[in-house]
This record gives C-alpha cells, structure tokens and sequence, in this order.
C-alpha cells in the first residue's frame, strides 16, 4: 500500500512578479488580492476548502518554463459567462469556446490556461 495519497496540495505556476501575478489572478478568481507573498517569490492563493492552492511562484520562471499547454483547469458554471468575463478584461485569448465545453486563454507571463464547464 502507498503512503502516497490521491490528493493534489498544490498547483505551482512560474510567474515573472509575483505581486502583479497575485494581482491578476486574485482579479480573475473574484479574490481580494491579500494573499501574502513569502520570501519575495511565493503566493499562495487558496482555491478549495479542501487545502488545494495555486502557488504562483517568481523563483521558478524563465523564459523556457512557463505553460504551454493547460497543465490543470479552472471550474465554471458557465462556459458563455466565463469566456465573456475573461475577454472583457483584455487576455489573450487562445482558443473560442470549444465543443460548448472549454476555452483557453493565457495569462500574463504566457502560461496556457483553461477554463472547463464542469
């Protein structure tokens, strides 16, 4: 039996500055951006009850490490709402909204993210 449990703790995105990529997220998420930032290159911002967060981190990044491909996905109610919020706010947006189900869009620094009607 694995003592490895089937459980993420977190998501780790390498970001150029950390308190603007706090900034954005917190914006896109509908957070208010006090999430500390600890050691100059980490912010935590929580995205369950259940203990899971995304990790933006400045120390990780360079300009080969950033996602170009969605390594995870954001949870929407509604794929027609969220495509327009996102588009509203000027992202870069990769993808329409694809088979009614998901779109992808890039944040800030480049990484690829999706958003998923669940």
């Amino acid at each position: 039996m694995s003592t490895i449990l089937s459980k993420a703790g977190a998501i780790f995105i390498p970001v150029r500055d950390v308190g603007e990529a706090r900034e954005w997220y917190s914006s896109i998420l509908g957070l208010e951006p006090k999430f500390e930032i600890i050691s100059g290159h980490l912010c935590c911002i929580p995205l369950d009850n259940n203990g899971l967060n995304l990790v933006l981190d400045s120390q990780i990044y360079n300009e080969d490490s950033y996602f170009r491909s969605p390594a995870f996905h954001f949870n929407t109610d509604d794929i027609d709402e969220a495509y327009h919020f996102i588009k509203a706010r000027g992202v870069e947006m990769v993808t329409d909204i694809e088979n009614g189900h998901w779109f992808n869009f890039k944040d800030p620094d480049g990484n690829m993210l999706m958003i998923c009607k669940c």
